[in-house]
């Protein structure tokens, strides 16, 4: 099996549609060993900010001379993006080895009645298999939705259960009330093991404490109030935290201290439990996590900055962000969203900032609205709308509009930021992460 044959397989398995609970992976994963049982986890719940902390704790672990596993979902660059051991993606050969083999297993359950695994069990499985294989210390494992009845909760040995911002996203699955949706972010808590919880809504907070006690877990607040001495940055940022002075990360985006502070106290539970990391490898890592697509600064001159915000909270923090890096600047919108997607308030959050707004679509994802579905919804609030028939057209217009101080803003989903990331770089001193490099 080459690559892309295993790639085709993988995508086919989405047809098999969902089959909600754990009972299908637990077989699947039965079936293959059970290769979660022999890794330690730390599991990371949440609606927005998984992908940041889970940077920071990966980076600063691999500083203290760790092996470390992660795993994390959607992909924006590769596929192979979202299963990194060593700080290194999983290489094709890899990958086609893990599919082969679980493309037999798999078949095997639907020849006897069973679900197909689906495209996210299958590459879960494959993750935990990979990571036994590479004898990864520990495993930075991200849910993928929701948390309790999510594919990664088949673990067992989490060490640290850290829940991130939680706010209203995935209704349809999740709940319709803030606590309904904690309640399943705090699926991950497993008995016994230790609670790390970015300070956040009491109602939240609240959902959290209960049922840290309940399954007698220590419980640590990650209070992103006591960061002091803070310095924003599109470049760095630096900030003051628990005993530590001048801080440094290069993330952007004002939200990333707070991200940063929830790793930091992720960290130092670790270290309790028997992962402990010296000062340097703290500093270090923070410094050198890199996660694209979370205000990313794809350009300069004018600046071109892309962003993953899809729901309103986040669109709250990347107007926020927005206001504090360029203020009295020209911006310049380019927008796409999902259906499923509460996009009004995502408009709402984040027009007043625009100068011009552009929409697109991607018509090859069915999920994707429109370009001027969205136009027509932005139009009912602002005076500047466009709809572009392509993520290339939508670009062109932008540097066409933008002067050399202005600033290109692209958000508001994943799905189109790699391709984005490549069409913005002009030659105009793009900063990015790149695609990483591969590993056996």
């Amino acid at each position: 099996m080459n690559y892309r044959e295993a790639r085709e397989y993988v995508e086919q398995a989405g047809r098999w549609g969902i089959s909600p609970g754990l009972d299908n992976i637990r077989e699947l994963c039965r079936r293959v060993g059970n290769p979660q049982e022999e890794l330690k986890f730390v599991h990371v719940a949440g609606t927005n900010g998984k992908g940041s902390v889970s940077a920071f704790t990966e980076a600063v672990l691999l500083r203290g001379g760790y092996r470390v596993g992660r795993y994390f979902s959607p992909a924006v660059f590769d596929p192979r993006e979202t299963i990194r051991a060593d700080g290194k993606s999983i290489s094709k050969k890899a990958y086609c080895g893990y599919v082969e083999r679980l493309k037999e297993v798999c078949g095997g359950m639907a020849e006897e009645g069973l679900h197909h695994p689906t495209v996210f069990e299958i590459e879960t499985v494959m993750a935990f298999l990979y990571f036994r294989d590479k004898k990864c210390d520990l495993v930075v494992l991200e849910t993928g939705m929701g948390g309790a009845l999510d594919a990664t909760n088949i673990v067992c040995n989490t060490l640290a259960a850290v829940i991130t911002s939680v706010s209203m996203d995935h209704m349809q699955f999740l709940g319709h009330t803030l606590e309904e949706i904690a309640s399943q972010k705090a699926g991950i808590i497993k008995a016994g093991c230790h609670v790390v919880a970015l300070k956040q809504k009491a109602e939240v907070m609240e959902v959290i404490r209960q049922k840290a006690r309940g399954l007698g877990c220590g419980l640590t607040a990650a209070d992103p109030g006591a960061a002091a001495n803070i310095r924003y940055g599109l470049e760095r940022q630096r900030f003051d935290y628990g005993g530590f002075r001048k801080l440094e990360i290069t993330l952007a985006g004002q939200w990333q201290i707070d991200n940063a502070v929830l790793a930091a106290e992720t960290l130092k539970v670790l270290g309790e439990l028997g992962f402990p990391v010296k000062e340097e490898a703290l500093r270090a890592g923070l410094a050198e996590a890199r996660w694209p697509g979370r205000f990313t600064v794809a350009g300069r001159k004018p600046y071109f900055i892309l962003d993953g915000a899809h729901n309103e909270d986040a669109a709250v923090r990347l107007a926020q962000s927005a206001a504090c890096y360029f203020p009295g600047r020209r911006i310049i919108y380019i927008m796409g969203m999902l259906k499923d997607k509460e996009f009004a308030k995502v408009i709402s959050a984040t027009y007043s900032l625009a100068d011009q707004i552009i929409t697109v679509g991607m018509s090859d994802n069915p999920r994707a609205l429109s370009a001027y579905e969205l136009a027509a919804e932005a139009a009912k609030v602002h005076g500047a709308v466009t709809a572009a028939d392509s993520l290339e057209e939508a670009v062109e217009m932008a540097y066409l509009l933008a002067g050399r101080e202005d600033v290109i803003l692209a958000f508001g989903s994943l799905a189109f930021l790699g391709r984005l990331m490549e069409m913005a770089d002009r030659g105009t001193g793009r900063i990015g992460a790149g695609k990483g490099k591969e590993t056996g």
